[in-house]
Order: structure tokens, then C-alpha cells, then sequence
């Protein structure tokens, strides 16, 4: 990647450059849309949804006047709410499209999946003893406000416990 002009570059535009042409190749759809998905699914179905994958049509037939034709969007939906989705697709193309910037996406087909990501908070670390409660107690030493000095007490007890001495 070159070396940008105006120094340095966000992570985000990096992985973008190079997560982008594999996405679009493999399944059609730009980081940038599955980024704005909560606000382009809305409250309704942005816990429930997922874009997947876009089928655009393809243009190398006899006849075929080269503009631009919607292609389908394949949205993986969670159990039911597939029903209330299916209800709710003309006011979520208008949405997508809207996001495009033009009539990207004539229609939606929906798949029944799970899509949740459940995050399972890690089990907190165990209060140290011994020689490391000790050695985390003299660090501290001097921090007077109450919030820093217990963000620095769960960061170095989680570092500590991990550690071998």
C-alpha cells in the first residue's frame, strides 16, 4: 500500500483497501454497507440481520443496452422475523438504495439463519496474593483518583495473573 500524502492513514482505510476487492469479488457487498447494516436495517432488524451477499444481474447477453439493472440482496434473517421482514423489504430497498445512492437492489431475498453474535464476557480475573498483590499495590502507589486507580488495579490484576513468575 502506498504511503499517503497527508501522512498517516486510519487503520479502517487500510483494511477497507484491502478487505473491500475480496468482499466485492466474493460476494458483492462493500464493508461500507455492512458498516452502516444497524442503521440501514433500523431498530427493527439490525439485531436480526445480516447482508450476505449481492446477486447482480448478469449483462453479456444479446441485447443487454448496458445501463445499470438492481441486482438481489440475500439477507440472512433469524427465525420469524424472516415473516416481519418479508413485510417490511420495499421500505428496506428504499433504505438500501438510498444508502447506493441509486437503484442498486430491486429485491431482497431473505434466508433463515442464525445471525446473533453473542459476546461472552471473559470470567474476571481472580484477586492476586502474595507477592504480585504486593508488587500491584506499590505500582499504584501515589494515584489518587478512585476511578484510575481501579481501571489500573483490574488492568494490572489481569496482566499479573496471567504472568508466570
Amino acid at each position: 500500500m502506498k504511503p499517503s500524502r497527508r501522512g498517516a492513514i486510519q487503520i479502517s482505510e487500510a483494511a477497507n483497501g484491502i478487505i473491500d476487492p475480496v468482499i466485492a469479488r466474493r460476494a458483492g457487498i462493500s464493508t461500507a454497507l455492512l458498516g452502516s447494516w444497524p442503521e440501514i436495517a433500523g431498530q427493527d432488524f439490525s439485531d436480526c440481520t445480516r447482508p450476505e451477499k449481492i446477486a447482480w444481474p448478469r449483462r453479456d447477453y444479446p441485447g443487454d443496452s448496458g445501463g445499470s439493472r438492481p441486482g438481489v440482496l440475500t439477507i440472512a434473517c433469524e427465525g420469524a422475523r424472516a415473516l416481519f421482514l418479508t413485510h417490511a423489504q420495499g421500505e428496506l430497498i428504499g433504505r438500501i438504495n438510498s444508502f447506493f445512492g441509486y437503484p442498486a437492489i430491486g429485491q431482497i431475498r431473505i434466508v433463515q439463519k442464525p445471525v446473533s453474535q453473542t459476546f461472552k464476557h471473559p470470567a474476571p480475573p481472580r484477586k492476586l496474593q502474595g507477592e504480585k498483590a504486593e508488587r500491584l499495590a506499590g505500582l499504584m502507589e501515589g494515584i489518587e483518583d478512585d476511578k484510575l486507580r481501579q481501571a489500573i488495579e483490574r488492568l494490572g490484576t489481569g496482566v499479573l495473573s496471567k504472568r508466570k513468575t
